[in-house]
């Protein structure tokens, strides 16, 4: 038929029963008359315990021998997932990222895919082979190791989704699909058995766990069509695709929400022309990603300016932001790390005003503090403190009657 990718997250190849369950369900899609090519994780927990054994070594590893390191995590679940589909009398062969030239940047920890070489993948294919491959990591131009990040092996399968132009890209993990909430917050939350890229985008930007940004990033770029699904449940799972016709009739799609935030303040910046390119700039060059931003005018020709960023780049970019106010004289640098990110997310608010009233008012009602706003075309983002995420994720929940096919235009 075509070429199938799939991607297995940890919890999937966690122990030798899950890898031959694994091989099962791999090898019923060959059956069915299919190439496959498998992208796997490291067996759950690997990743954690390397970076224990790390930092026990140093509180400061360097970023190439962590790359070297964590690394090895998905050659263990390759090798094994191989030998078990040649137990079931069928042929594989596994590779890590080195051996079919996945190309990344020089940005150890952070590395982006630049280019696949499909040749040998194909190769293997037409010898009918299931190919495996390491997910999570690449090799730069100077053959040195990197990783893509956590749920770097969700861009991995992507990637090579599009570099075989296979049909779809599978990406197995322990869950069914993508919510309305997360269910251990809101038991009532719903599957959605369709979203577009752009909702996923921002779903996915706003703490959804399910997918690794940067693969629905290019998932929308080369229009690969994904479905993801539950590695322990036979049924469908959510589709993400370009927008369809009937994905507006809800105005709010889903709710986000995020404990790994924190915000950083520069106090005291002199107001003038290109400081502000000048923080985010340095801040950039650390490989940063800034969310939301904020510039408070004060006195004396002076500003104060806010910015949030991922809890787990706080070390770094407090760092820059000392330097930084050094440089420019400003006051001081504080910092708030109790904070979390709620979202709203839908592609039915392109047009339709109603919805920032709507959640503003619900907040309040439940004595919710906003701190900081953001918003883009189909989503709004608010930033409180995390001891109100819980409270906060039920209540818009309940708001935008998602539990129940979600809010219709008519009734903002």
């Amino acid at each position: 038929m075509g070429i199938i990718v799939q991607k297995y997250g940890g919890t999937s190849v966690a122990n030798t029963e899950r890898i031959r369950e694994v091989a099962k369900r791999v090898l019923e899609t060959k059956k069915n008359g299919n190439d496959v090519v498998v992208v796997l994780s490291a067996p759950a927990g690997t990743t954690d315990k390397l970076i224990k054994m790390a930092e026990e070594i140093s509180p400061n590893p360097h970023v190439r021998e962590m790359d070297m390191l964590l690394s090895t995590g998905e050659q263990i679940s390759i090798a094994l997932l191989a030998m078990a589909i040649y137990e079931m009398g069928y042929k594989a062969i596994s590779f890590n990222a080195t051996q079919v030239g996945i190309k990344t940047d020089k940005a150890h920890t952070k590395a982006k895919i630049q280019s696949i070489n499909s040749k040998k993948i194909l190769e293997e294919l037409k010898e009918d082979k299931v190919v495996i491959i390491a997910g999570f990591q690449g090799v730069t131009e100077n053959m040195d190791i990197t990783t893509l990040g956590r749920g770097g092996s969700d861009t991995t399968g992507v990637a090579l989704g599009i570099a075989l132009k296979a049909d779809e890209v599978e990406i197995y993990t322990d869950v069914d699909g993508v919510y309305t909430a997360d269910p251990r917050i809101v038991k009532d939350a719903k599957k959605i058995n369709c979203i577009s890229y752009e909702e996923m985008l921002e779903l996915a930007g706003s703490g959804a766990k399910v997918l690794h940004l940067r693969s629905v990033e290019l998932a929308a770029k080369y229009g690969m069509k994904i479905h993801l699904r539950s590695s322990f449940l036979p049924e469908l799972g959510t589709i993400v695709k370009e927008e369809g016709e009937n994905m507006e009739k809800a105005v709010v799609r889903g709710i986000g929400h995020s404990k790994n935030e924190a915000k950083i303040t520069i106090v005291g910046v002199p107001d003038k022309p290109g400081i502000a390119a000048k923080i985010f700039g340095r801040i950039a060059t650390e490989n940063v990603n800034v969310d939301i931003i904020i510039q408070n005018l004060g006195g004396d020709g002076r500003n104060d300016i806010s910015f949030t960023l991922p809890y787990t780049d706080l070390k770094r970019a407090l760092e820059v932001s000392e330097e930084l106010k050094n440089e420019l004289s400003a006051e001081k640098v504080i910092y708030d790390e109790k904070i979390g990110k709620i979202a709203v997310v839908g592609v039915g608010m392109k047009s339709h005003p109603g919805v920032a009233a709507t959640m503003f008012k619900a907040l309040a009602e439940a004595e919710i503090n906003i701190d900081m706003i953001s918003t883009s075309e189909i989503k709004i983002a608010c930033v409180i403190k995390d001891e109100d995420l819980v409270k906060a994720v039920e209540v818009l929940h309940n708001t935008f009657k998602l539990d129940n096919g979600g809010i219709k235009i008519e009734e903002l």
